[in-house]
């Protein structure tokens, strides 16, 4: 019994078969059609070798919401080099508030302001990078993608030891703030915490040593990531003038970033430069220093990294060689036709009626009428 099920089943799932088999005698194999078939199989290939390469590839997806995260702290990265001596310049926050935050986490070092001949190639590689962000946006998403692949964008240190003069000041660190607009400053003298105002200490300071010649190594917003440029890395000014006053307006942008390699939260910003000399005879009011203007935008952006399914691999796959079996076996046809009709050998049918002859006892002799006129006559 179990075998008549057995064979049951199987002969219902041999009538199910919707790829019947055609018997190789009934097949007919040509030149024209192996070549075809040669190109359509080197065609897939081709195509499915290059399809893997865009499955394997992934894109950025930005969404936007509101940020509503207002009690955390804004983590503020710095790492700049002013052409003054430690002991006469002085750097702080004054927030919105006009609440002064500590400047704990800043420190400060000697250095000299020149850079050495390696420190100078990487500077003018930084400034070839930001110069193609500037002009082509879409390489942000290649810094997101290489993420932990590349170095921090960090001055590398000196190889040897100098002996010229420290006649420069680094500040580097890192600080918390209040998610609101505010004022990161360098400038003349070291600053003092009082509850009524802010103030620095610039009496013992000489004017002729004036001097806010500066570079910004590195800063940025949030997390640290290696590997990510910010707008202001790489950026130098250098005046001659002791009175010079430099503005950088900042717009700050909360980034949760989301890649196969990082899962970080992060902030992105846009900058606009202002420079002027401080020329009080002329209105020309303020003081001299080095001034970050920043403000949080209200939005927060998303940035995650998306991959093609599998599936949807798999179908483009499967429209691939489906659409390019039954295209070239379409254009076969087709050519086959056109080349039947130029070369005059277009058949429709190779069945042809062929004429079907009487047997000789059927066939009536034909009477010629002169004579049987005259057999007439004689009669």
């Amino acid at each position: 019994m179990r075998r008549l099920y057995r064979k049951k089943a199987l002969s219902l799932v041999k009538e199910l078969d919707a790829f019947p088999k055609v018997p190789e005698s009934y097949v007919e194999t040509t030149a024209s059609g192996g070549t075809v078939s040669l190109i359509a199989f080197t065609a897939m290939a081709l195509l499915a070798f290059f399809e893997f390469f865009v499955y394997r590839d992934t894109w950025m997806k930005y969404e936007y919401e509101v940020d509503k995260d207002f009690s955390s702290k804004l983590r503020i990265n710095i790492d700049i080099t002013v052409a003054m001596k430690c002991q006469h310049v002085g750097a702080d926050i004054l927030d919105l508030a006009e609440t002064m935050i500590t400047s704990n986490g800043i420190q400060y070092e000697p250095v000299v302001f020149g850079l050495t001949p390696e420190q100078k190639l990487w500077h003018r590689t930084l400034l070839l990078i930001q110069n193609r962000l500037r002009e082509e946006h879409s390489l942000q998403e290649v810094l997101y993608k290489s993420v932990l692949k590349g170095a921090p964008t960090a001055l590398p240190p000196r190889e040897v030891a100098t002996s010229e003069p420290l006649g420069a000041c680094r500040i580097h660190g890192h600080v918390y703030v209040n998610k609101v607009a505010g004022n990161f400053h360098i400038t003349v003298g070291k600053p003092i915490h009082h509850p009524r105002g802010h103030a620095h200490i610039a009496a013992f300071v000489s004017h002729d040593t004036y001097n806010f010649s500066h570079r910004i190594d590195h800063f940025s917003f949030g997390e640290e990531i290696p590997g990510i440029i910010n707008p202001l890395d790489g950026t130098e000014k250098v005046t001659t003038n002791n009175n010079h006053m430099f503005l950088y307006f900042i717009t700050v942008v909360p980034t949760k970033l989301h890649t196969s390699k990082v899962s970080a939260d992060t902030h992105q910003f846009s900058v606009t430069e202002r420079e002027r000399v401080i020329n009080h005879a002329a209105g020309s009011h303020g003081v001299s220093g080095i001034f970050m203007k920043y403000d949080t935008s209200s939005l927060m952006v998303t940035v995650s990294e998306q991959h093609m399914p599998l599936w949807q691999f798999l179908v483009r796959l499967c429209g691939i060689i489906g659409g390019i079996f039954s295209t070239t076996g379409m254009i076969h046809g087709f050519v086959g036709f056109c080349f039947d009709i130029v070369c005059c050998r277009f058949k429709l049918g190779t069945y042809k009626p062929k004429e079907v002859g009487l047997p000789d006892a059927y066939v009536r002799p034909h009477a010629d009428p002169l004579l049987t006129d005259n057999h007439v006559q004689q009669e």
